[in-house]
């Protein structure tokens, strides 16, 4: 079953909504570096918590910075997950 023109704007004005934001993810990143908490944010805990014992051997300061580039990556995967499960709720209706 395809989705109708008003489903698919609905679906895309869900994910802007409930998507995560690039500008608090970077805030996070800036200024909560220390606890991984962009990573948390994205939903991805479990390379946050690997991230943050990796301090202590300090190649967590170099997977930090590489973060940065990553963070428009992780984003969209977070608003594409959440644009599947719209659509997949939204056929089965």
């Amino acid at each position: 079953m395809a989705l109708s023109i008003a489903e698919m704007t609905l679906v895309e004005q869900r994910v802007t909504n409930d998507g995560p934001s690039i500008a608090v993810a970077y805030l996070f990143w800036f200024f909560l570096w220390f606890v991984s908490a962009h990573r948390f944010y994205l939903g991805k805990p479990v390379s946050a918590i690997l991230q943050i014992l990796s301090y202590f051997i300090l190649i967590g300061f170099v997977w930090l910075l590489v973060d940065a580039a990553l963070i428009p990556g992780m984003i969209r995967e977070k608003q594409d997950e959440i644009r599947h499960d719209l659509m997949r709720a939204l056929t089965r209706g």
